[in-house]
């Protein structure tokens, strides 16, 4: 990797690289980079969940953080290089290591968020007013959001031309291999321990599905990732909708921490795609186009910060949401709706931490549009219980199904999840598997009268269009 971005060779003083979310060795710009500079190397990850504007995680994230922080010290560790955790405000924690340290630069790969992004860019500013050299690498996203855009200059806000655009520009960049080992001896640096960070659930231990479930870390992650090519992929533009079929690639909470970057998983697909049957090419272009998604909900944030907590639509501001029916919320959160499909879709989530993406959409519409329930709340539910819980993606999907999103679907769209079972799960397999009890005397009736609420929803949209269309221009 050549030394493009204003980085001289070392002079004796350390390179501290701070981790965030992108907790791999391999394709991590800002890791290679300072191996590169020749001089000790010190990895810093810093739980920061008080600087203004940073999300503090939700609890199945804090239990796959603790995962994958332990498979990065091993890894880093191979490369000489020490790890140290420190919690509070990287605005303080950074320039601390700096000064215990004696390092002479500073380097990190870019995140996206608002809040972040003024954390970086304070950072950036105070320690080259120090004299500390100080860069950032671009390493998440497969293009920089600043670097596509309408013919007007706008951002776009809907997804086919955004990703055209995308894909008539450059390539992505190749992917960096695994650097060497840094140069010794090792700088010995306090460091917090991750058990004291207590991130694991205890009392009690919710955590076992996820245990039975998932594997994190990067070799985890590089090993999902070639199963899926080679024994999934053929599959997946007519099986992944079907969720009793497990043939999704499950990469998400691997992207999500940077187990895997954006660039691997591109150019992976790319290197085997000449040699794939018909169907396994066309579940390759459909797979990237999920990939793709996952840009624009990237693109999105960044462009409109406030993702998570406003409707991206400001028309929406004004939707008829009727007072909070607790009681529906907690059945809907709890998976005893009464209603099959969106209870095995729940129940799923709270065992493994994630949900068939398929199903994900038909919960969504379930709450705001059968419940009438602000679709914020399922967003907050599923920020505490999604392992692959993405600053981005969570909110913007969210937003997509209730309509007041990007691209968003049409406003009288509303998933029937009895039709959404007969079409997709139409021998009940995926409900079955995680409501065993859904054809049991036991079962409740439903909440909700699926018909009437529908209409009930559709009548408030359209009083809602009626507003935004009788609203006289300012």
């Amino acid at each position: 990797m050549s030394r493009d971005d204003g980085l001289s060779a070392a002079s004796g003083g350390a390179t501290v690289v701070v981790f965030r979310d992108d907790l791999r060795v391999a394709d991590n710009p800002a890791l290679t980079m300072a191996v590169d500079r020749g001089a000790p190397v010190i990895a810093l990850y810093v739980r920061d969940e008080v600087s203004p504007g940073i999300r503090p995680l939700g609890a199945a994230s804090k239990w796959w953080l603790h995962q994958s922080l332990a498979s990065l010290q091993l890894s880093v560790a191979e490369l000489g290089i020490p790890f140290v955790l420190r919690s509070g405000p990287a605005l303080r924690v950074v320039p601390e290591v700096v000064a215990e340290t004696g390092a002479t630069a500073v380097l990190w790969n870019r995140r996206y968020g608002a809040g972040e992004i003024a954390v970086d860019t304070q950072l950036k500013a105070h320690l080259r007013e120090d004299g500390i050299q100080a860069e950032s690498f671009q390493a998440s996203l497969l293009f920089e959001p600043w670097t596509i855009a309408t013919g007007a200059g706008t951002p776009y806000s809907v997804f086919t031309p955004f990703w055209r655009a995308c894909r008539g520009g450059p390539e992505p960049r190749h992917p960096l291999p695994v650097p060497g080992r840094a140069a010794g001896p090792p700088t010995v640096v306090a460091t917090e321990l991750l058990a004291d960070w207590a991130l694991q659930p205890t009392r009690p231990d919710w955590a076992q599905g996820l245990r039975d479930t998932w594997t994190p870390g990067e070799d985890a992650a590089w090993a999902r990732l070639h199963s899926f090519i080679s024994d999934d992929l053929d599959e997946y533009a007519q099986g992944r909708d079907v969720p009793g079929r497990q043939v999704t690639s499950r990469l998400s909470p691997h992207l999500r921490w940077g187990e895997l970057s954006a660039h691997q998983i591109w150019h992976e697909v790319g290197r085997v795609r000449a040699g794939l049957s018909a169907l396994a090419a066309e579940g390759a272009t459909r797979f990237l186009t999920e990939v793709g998604w996952r840009e624009f909900s990237w693109h999105v944030l960044f462009h409109f910060p406030d993702l998570a907590e406003r409707n991206w639509r400001a028309d929406y501001d004004k939707f008829p949401w009727p007072a909070l029916d607790r009681n529906a919320l907690e059945a809907w959160q709890q998976g005893r709706t009464g209603v099959p499909l969106v209870d095995a879709g729940m129940r799923e989530l709270w065992h493994t931490g994630t949900m068939h993406n398929r199903v994900r959409m038909v919960v969504a519409s379930f709450l705001t549009k059968n419940l009438l329930i602000d679709w914020r709340e399922g967003e907050r539910w599923f920020w505490d219980t999604l392992v692959d819980a993405d600053a981005a993606a969570n909110p913007f999907n969210w937003q997509w199904v209730a309509g007041s999103g990007a691209d968003a679907a049409p406003y009288f769209r509303v998933f029937n999840p009895e039709l959404q079972a007969k079409k997709f799960d139409p021998h009940g397999v995926y409900i079955r598997r995680h409501l065993p009890d859904w054809d049991t005397p036991d079962y409740p009736d439903a909440v909700v009268d699926l018909a009437a609420s529908r209409r009930a929803a559709l009548s408030a949209y359209q009083s809602l269009r009626e507003q935004s269309t009788n609203t006289p221009a300012s």
